[in-house]
């Protein structure tokens, strides 16, 4: 992620950039600055009534009861006025804040699930679960009160210095020059906040990562009775989340009493200058009061100013995390003209692959986990992936479901560079089955439909019996209606992988690729998977990321990793007969599925 440099940008450029990427909030701008600005100019009315009234309302010692009665209706008018304008400025800014935030979440949640693996597996899920909640909700609460202020009182700051200037500008002057530090002060307590609202918000997502991880993880923990490790890991997280809100309370404490402090200078200020220029000056004693009561109209917000800063800072950190992921690119690009796969199946060419895995500092490649890889698969062959654990054929097999890019060389499908194959219609034609399939809340209906959400019951059964899975589905209390729990939890390992096998039928892709699950399942699953994976592969090119080589030998041809590199190529019996690598592997398999046979 890109933390280090946003957390150099500016305060307003982050902002600018929100306006960006929430278009919403441009929307009717204008017309609900213009609304506030005539509330405010409605708040404005009652210092000048106040001055009339002083000044023309009482005469020779005779109060002019009729004229002070016009100006008190003059003034309920103003009220009433600032307030429908106020009310309304204020609806059109929550409306519009509420749609730039719904808009911002999708769009954040979109991008997140567009990021390359690489960039998965650097960030902890937590962390990003706490950029679409946590962040958002901050950025929620600021617009709900901070940016209410902002409008509304940085408005009447703003008509109220016109009208200061309009009445009498030395007395402007000598307001804004004794309330002029207090912009400094602001500014030097506000980057000491930036630093510390961002120091929370990492620490935040450290601890909502740290208590998703012991969440997920409560089986192997409980397993080994290790629970007090991630206790003991969450304290400390806990704790230092602790000091760093200490530390923003302390900061923020110095906020509050600046507005009343700089408000007694201004107002002592005012008066003195005011009595020292005296009448021949033009400033009659009404005008003086009502510059008194301007003066205080517009040092009110500062105080609101002070109070809300600290959640203004807490927002832009916020708003920082969320433009970072933001910024990451999404994963690999699609082409700006693709090319259209032919029709029928499909071969695969890997011409001269290489691949190194980004480093968690993004700045430094790790070692290449492939090199120089040439292989090409004839549509409808059945390949197998073997190779000891860390050879790169996962890896292979994610470049060739295009999840990423390889650093040299190319992948071709159907003779068309998967570089230049639109997205949408790759994801149709191939598919990948994981050898951990997740599987959403619902039933097993519901997961069948993610592959094609339009079809009927009827067809998600036959993906089923397809695959010779007709008795196990009847074996179900409640067959295709059967619920599956969150991540699949109602369901064995085996009989995830099962569902998984039928989604992957009902889309019926041109290209498989399979990375096989079979050594945690009990006897009568694995003969279902196995089954089941030689009626889906039969057909079709398909890829088998094979961790038991009963899989390679019913493969039309192995493919033997090791290192990054190929090693053997051939089919089952060939390399059997060659003194190599596939040979070794097998005999030492067999060795061991006797052992545990036995």
């Amino acid at each position: 992620m890109m933390e280090p440099e946003q957390s150099r940008v500016g305060t307003f450029e982050v902002l600018g950039r929100s306006v960006e990427v929430a278009p919403a909030l441009r929307t009717g701008l204008l017309a609900t600055f213009l609304l506030a600005a005539a509330g405010a100019g409605a708040r404005v009315a009652i210092p000048i009534l106040l001055q009339q009234a002083i000044d023309n309302g009482v005469r020779g010692g005779e109060v002019r009861m009729d004229y002070i009665a016009v100006l008190v209706a003059v003034g309920a008018a103003a009220v009433v006025l600032a307030g429908i304008c106020q009310r309304l400025a204020v609806v059109r800014l929550g409306e519009r804040s509420e749609a730039a935030l719904y808009g911002l979440r999708v769009r954040l949640f979109r991008h997140i699930h567009g990021l390359s693996l690489a960039d998965h597996g650097e960030e902890k899920r937590g962390a990003l679960v706490s950029r679409v909640t946590s962040d958002i909700d901050t950025l929620q609460q600021f617009f709900s009160w901070g940016a209410l202020v902002y409008l509304l009182d940085g408005t009447l700051m703003a008509v109220v210095g016109m009208v200061m200037l309009s009445y009498d500008w030395m007395l402007s002057l000598v307001c804004f020059v004794i309330a002029s530090p207090l912009v400094f002060v602001l500014g030097r307590i506000q980057r000491r906040l930036v630093v510390s609202y961002s120091r929370v918000r990492e620490l935040n997502a450290d601890a909502l990562g740290a208590v998703s991880e012991m969440a997920n993880g409560v089986d192997t923990l409980l397993l080994h009775g290790a629970q007090d490790v991630p206790v003991r890991r969450i304290a400390r997280v806990m704790k230092e989340r602790t000091r760093a809100n200490m530390r923003v309370s302390i900061i923020g404490a110095f906020l509050f009493p600046m507005g009343e402090v700089f408000s007694v200078f201004c107002v002592s200020g005012i008066v003195v200058a005011g009595v020292a220029r005296g009448p021949e000056a033009g400033l009659t004693s009404g005008a003086l009061v009502g510059f008194i009561f301007l003066t205080y109209r517009f040092l009110e917000p500062i105080g609101e100013f002070t109070e809300v800063l600290d959640h203004t800072q807490s927002a832009v950190a916020s708003l920082r995390r969320v433009l970072a992921v933001l910024d990451t690119p999404t994963g690999p690009p699609g082409p700006s003209h693709p090319t259209p796969l032919p029709d029928g199946r499909l071969s695969i060419d890997v011409e001269g692959v290489s691949f190194a895995y980004r480093s968690r500092a993004g700045d430094q490649p790790e070692s290449a986990v492939l090199h120089d890889i040439d292989l090409h698969l004839p549509a409808g062959q059945s390949v197998a992936l073997v190779g000891h654990t860390g050879s790169g054929k996962t890896t292979l097999g994610r470049l060739v479901a295009r999840f990423a890019d390889p650093g040299a060389g190319c992948i071709r499908l159907g003779g068309v560079d998967l570089r230049d194959v639109d997205n949408a219609e790759l994801r149709r034609r191939l598919m990948v089955v994981p050898q951990e399939p997740f599987l959403f809340s619902g039933t097993i209906l519901d997961n069948l439909r993610f592959a094609r959400p339009d079809a009927e019951v009827g067809e998600c059964e036959d993906s089923l019996m397809e695959l010779g899975l007709g008795e196990w589905l009847d074996g179900l209390e409640q067959g295709i209606l059967t619920p599956v729990g969150e991540r699949g939890a109602s369901l064995s390992a085996g009989e995830r992988q099962l569902v998984a096998l039928g989604r992957a039928a009902l889309a019926d892709p041109d290209v498989l690729i399979l990375d096989e699950a079979t050594s945690s399942v009990d006897a009568l699953t694995e003969v279902r998977l196995s089954r089941a994976l030689d009626a889906l592969s039969s057909g079709r090119t398909s890829i088998a990321i094979a961790h038991r080589l009963s899989t390679a030998a019913r493969a039309d041809r192995v493919v033997v990793l090791d290192g990054g590199r190929v090693v053997e190529d051939g089919p089952h019996q060939e390399l059997l007969t060659r003194e190599g690598r596939y040979r070794e592997m097998y005999e030492a398999w067999v060795v061991a599925t006797t052992a545990e046979s036995t």
